[in-house]
C-alpha cells in the first residue's frame, strides 16, 4: 500500500492549494431543489438551448457537481472529473442522490493540466469549465488543454476571474496569505473579507428598507449558478492559485484555435467571473 502523499495533498500542505472540495463538502449539506433549478437555468440561458437531449457534456473541474447534476436533468450524457478528491466525493455524492447507478454520467479524478489524461477522454459537444482554469496555477495552458475537447459544432462555456489590475493584485495577495495562514488565522481573514465583499451591499439594503434582501435572494442571481453566499465567500477568498485576464485576451486568444465567441457576459471593471461561450468553428492541427 502505497502512504506517500498525492500531488494534490502536498500542495495543500504547503500552503500552494486552497482545498476547493472541503467548502463544496459543506454547500452539500444546503442543497436543495430551487438552487438546482437555479443551475438549471444558468446553463440554459448561456448556451441558448432548451435541452441537452442528446448531447455529450465534459464538466472539467466539477467542483460540487452541482452544474454536472443539471446537465444531466437537461438530457446530457455527461463525464465529470477534477483534480481535487473532496469535489470528485461531492459529484460522487450527487450522482448517487439523483442518478444512482446510470451509466450515462460518469465521475472520476483528473487534471485539466493532464494532457494524457485528456487526450483519452475524446471530443464533447458542449465542455463547460466554470471558474475553475484560472485556479491551476497555469491558466493560459488550462485554456490551451481544454479547447481541442471541442467537437466540431460544439460548444466551450468557460468562465475566467477578471482583470482589474491592482486590485486583483490585491486579492491575489490576500489568498495566498489565507491558504498559507495557520487554521486559527483563516477565520479573521474571511471574515475581514466578508465585511469588504458584502459590506455595502447589506448597508444598501438597510438604507432601502429591505434588509439581507441581497443575501437571501443570492441563489437566484444568473451568475450565483445556485451556489450559497457564504460558500461563495469561503471560496474567493480561498481561491488559490489565482489568475485573470481581460474579456479580449480570452477572446482572441480562442479566435486563433478555430473558436468563435457566441455569447459574453463580462463584469465591466468589476470584481469576478467573466462568462464566454464559444462555438468550435473549425480544427485547428
Amino acid at each position: 500500500m502505497n502512504d506517500a502523499p498525492s500531488a494534490w495533498e502536498m500542495e495543500i500542505q504547503s500552503g500552494e492549494r486552497f482545498g476547493f472540495g472541503q467548502n463544496w463538502t459543506a454547500f452539500l449539506r444546503m442543497l436543495d431543489e430551487d438552487r438546482i433549478t437555479s443551475a438549471e437555468g444558468s446553463l440554459r440561458d448561456m448556451l441558448g438551448r432548451g435541452s441537452l437531449e442528446g448531447l455529450s457534456f465534459l464538466d472539467a473541474g466539477s467542483g460540487s457537481g452541482l452544474l454536472s447534476l443539471a446537465a444531466r436533468r437537461f438530457g446530457a450524457t455527461v463525464h465529470s472529473f477534477d483534480y481535487d478528491p473532496h469535489s470528485v466525493a461531492c459529484t460522487a455524492e450527487l450522482k448517487r442522490r439523483y442518478f444512482p447507478d446510470d451509466a450515462r454520467w460518469t465521475v472520476e479524478q483528473g487534471s485539466v493540466l493532464d494532457q494524457a489524461f485528456l487526450a483519452r477522454l475524446g471530443t464533447f459537444d458542449i465542455v463547460y469549465s466554470w471558474g475553475v482554469l484560472h485556479h491551476t496555477g497555469a491558466m493560459w495552458q488550462a485554456l490551451e488543454n481544454v479547447g481541442p475537447l471541442v467537437a466540431i459544432g460544439g460548444q466551450l462555456f468557460i468562465a475566467i476571474y477578471n482583470d482589474q489590475g491592482w486590485a486583483s493584485d490585491l486579492w491575489k495577495a490576500v489568498k495566498r496569505t489565507y491558504v498559507s495562514a495557520p487554521a486559527f488565522v483563516k477565520p479573521a481573514i474571511t471574515l475581514l473579507s466578508f465585511a469588504r465583499l458584502w459590506g455595502p451591499t447589506m448597508l444598501r439594503d438597510i438604507c432601502l428598507g429591505h434588509p439581507l434582501r441581497s443575501w437571501r435572494t443570492y441563489a437566484d442571481q444568473p451568475r450565483a449558478r445556485g451556489m450559497h453566499p457564504w460558500r461563495d465567500v469561503v471560496d474567493w477568498v480561498g481561491g488559490y492559485p489565482f489568475e485573470v485576464a481581460r474579456p479580449n485576451e480570452v477572446v482572441d486568444f480562442y479566435r486563433h484555435r478555430g473558436l468563435e465567441v457566441q455569447r459574453t457576459s463580462t463584469c465591466g471593471r468589476g470584481l469576478g467571473c467573466n462568462e464566454f461561450v464559444f462555438l468550435r468553428t473549425k480544427k485547428i492541427a
